[in-house]
């Protein structure tokens, strides 16, 4: 079975990337040398060739198989004819190398992790109890509504999923990049399809790797964050949950990466890079709606550094109706209303009526009054610091005596409460505020910290606001963007090791040691299953490889100028 799942891997490794190398090589072989750039550019890549291919297929199944065809062979030979040819510096190759050669593992210690107390023989229902007595069925809505538009494209009106859920009630992307690779491979178990899940949310590797060059903090630095993000609550549990939450993520660290660092010095003036970065904001808006989330501070903070120019701002607009605009008209058209989740956490109407939006949201805060408005906002903020709710969870788990209960409630802490979430990496922002007593400093950690805090309370602020909070919808941690907590957590890396640089290595390998440890049991494993020896080898090979790269090896980072400005 290990086989089996390695095989897995590879396959949905290859048919994921495929696009974006291909995208990537191609924008190195014409000049574009900024690692982070083509990191954005692949990220974009593969994003809109499982887009395209969803439309494909609502179109015709029979087009859309050819499609899925199409792309995969036509990226494979791109990718091919660049390499032979030596259109790409070897420098470049090397560079763009590291962060897949990442992915891959990632994927692969998350896959044998999750799998690991066994249950590959369903491989849909162990994400659902693996590290929790029972999490919903939402990881099961894109296969379900994959599989109905493989078969039938546009005819007929897809069946409700079990709650009353709508096709139109949740974005395509991930059902996408299913039927796009389904003609390869697939099976009826749903284990290729898990396989997949735990690939795409596995891209935030790409686009933080991407982030952190593009700050450019030190090679200590850059281990230290992806390993302690990698072996987080939010990854292992999102992660092999595989429900569409670190996807979108993924792609918003890469608009991360051009609008938080130097290089906005030159994307706010390259017209492909407007492009570039409005196609992936409108891909992780295809993602998850709750993408806006993380969407506004990015672009709030590109504005405070260096307004782009009115053309640039033009292309960008074009770029993000384009994307967007089908699947908006599908929601209406289509398969109406597909509102359901902006009227349930923003307008507090969980259940189905005929109200729009604008209705939903003015008949609630006209029954809840100003002060049941205010009421609700403390709540927000309340449930994001944890307050009481966390503190009783924590203590019910310690007053219990045992070890199993201790560390539910830590998961449960973690899964739903932004700020407990974060841990002891909270030791960060609070080391970094007793050194700015001796002045503040220069150093790119620094700095970065100080950008990745920004993004983090301009989003927070606005979650807590535009959610309604009580009882129809707070903000536990998998209401918003999943940018969140990650820019949470990278910048309490940078902090403490921009504060307490030598203090920071133990500190911090011991948090993520820590964490890993959190995670490792299954107290709810499915019935006739049992622990495999062999998947906990590969998921420790896995990470330690993940380790070593980040750890001992320099990132290739080659010069050179970083956008086209040819248009």
């Amino acid at each position: 079975m290990q086989g089996e799942l390695l095989l897995l891997l590879v396959v949905h490794l290859v048919l994921t990337g495929l696009p974006g190398v291909a995208a990537a090589l191609w924008a190195a072989a014409r000049g574009v040398r900024q690692v982070p750039m083509l990191l954005a550019l692949w990220l974009a890549a593969s994003g809109a060739g499982a887009m395209f291919g969803f439309w494909a297929y609502y179109a015709d199944p029979v087009a859309g198989e050819t499609f899925s065809y199409f792309l995969a062979l036509g990226s494979a030979l791109a990718v091919g004819w660049l390499l032979i040819t030596r259109a790409v510096e070897v420098e470049v190759l090397r560079a763009l190398a590291m962060p897949l050669a990442l992915w891959a593992l990632g994927s692969t210690f998350l896959v044998f992790l999750g799998f690991m107390h066994g249950g590959v023989a369903h491989p849909l229902s162990v994400p659902q109890v693996r590290f929790f007595e029972t999490l919903p069925g939402d990881n099961l809505i894109p296969p379900f509504f994959a599989d109905w538009f493989y078969a039938n494209g546009h005819h007929g009106r897809p069946p409700e999923f079990p709650g009353e859920w709508l096709a139109s009630d949740r974005p395509p992307l991930q059902m996408g990049y299913a039927m796009v690779q389904r003609p390869f491979s697939w099976d009826t178990t749903g284990l290729h399809y898990e396989v997949l899940g735990v690939v795409l949310q596995q891209l935030w590797i790409v686009g933080l790797w991407a982030l952190l060059l593009a700050a450019r903090v030190g090679r200590t630095t850059r281990a230290l964050t992806m390993g302690t993000v990698l072996v987080s609550g939010l990854v292992i549990v999102n992660g092999f949950y595989a429900w569409p939450k670190l996807l979108p993520a993924a792609l918003l660290l890469a608009v991360a990466a051009l609008v938080l660092t130097p290089l906005w010095e030159e994307a706010r003036g390259s017209l492909w890079a407007a492009a570039l970065v409005a196609a992936l904001c409108g891909l992780a808006m295809l993602a998850h709606g709750a993408s806006i989330f993380g969407v506004v501070p990015l672009l709030a903070i590109a504005a405070y550094r260096g307004m782009p120019s009115g053309r640039w701002l033009g292309v960008a607009v074009l770029v993000g109706v384009v994307a967007l605009a089908p699947w908006s008209a599908y929601q209406k058209y289509g398969d109406p209303p597909g509102n359901r989740l902006v009227k349930w956490q923003i307008g507090g109407v969980v259940e189905v009526d005929d109200r729009s939006v604008g209705e939903a949201i003015t008949d609630t805060y006209g029954e809840i009054g100003f002060g049941g408005a205010l009421e609700y906002k403390l709540d927000n903020f309340k449930t994001m610091v944890g307050g009481e709710e966390a503190y009783e969870s924590l203590q019910n788990g310690f007053d219990d005596g045992s070890l199993t209960a201790v560390v539910r409630a830590i998961r449960s802490v973690s899964f739903y409460f932004l700020i407990p979430s974060l841990g002891l990496l909270l030791l960060g922002p609070v080391a970094m505020a007793l050194a700015w007593r001796r002045g503040p400093r220069e150093e790119p950690e620094w700095r970065f910290a100080l950008l990745c805090f920004a993004a983090f309370g301009i989003g927070a602020v606005l979650w807590g606001l535009v959610i309604i909070g009580g009882e129809p919808a707070r903000t536990s941690i998998h209401v918003g963007s999943y940018l969140i907590p990650i820019l949470g957590a990278v910048g309490c890396v940078a902090a403490l090791r921009a504060a307490l640089p030598r203090f920071a290595v133990p500190y911090l390998v011991a948090a993520a040691l820590l964490s890993l440890a959190i995670y490792l049991p299954s107290f709810e494993p499915l019935p006739e299953t049992s622990f495999s020896l062999a998947d906990a080898v590969l998921a420790a090979l896995a990470l330690a490889g993940f380790v070593a790269l980040t750890a001992c090896l320099p990132s290739f980072t080659p010069s050179g100028r970083g956008v086209d400005r040819r248009g």
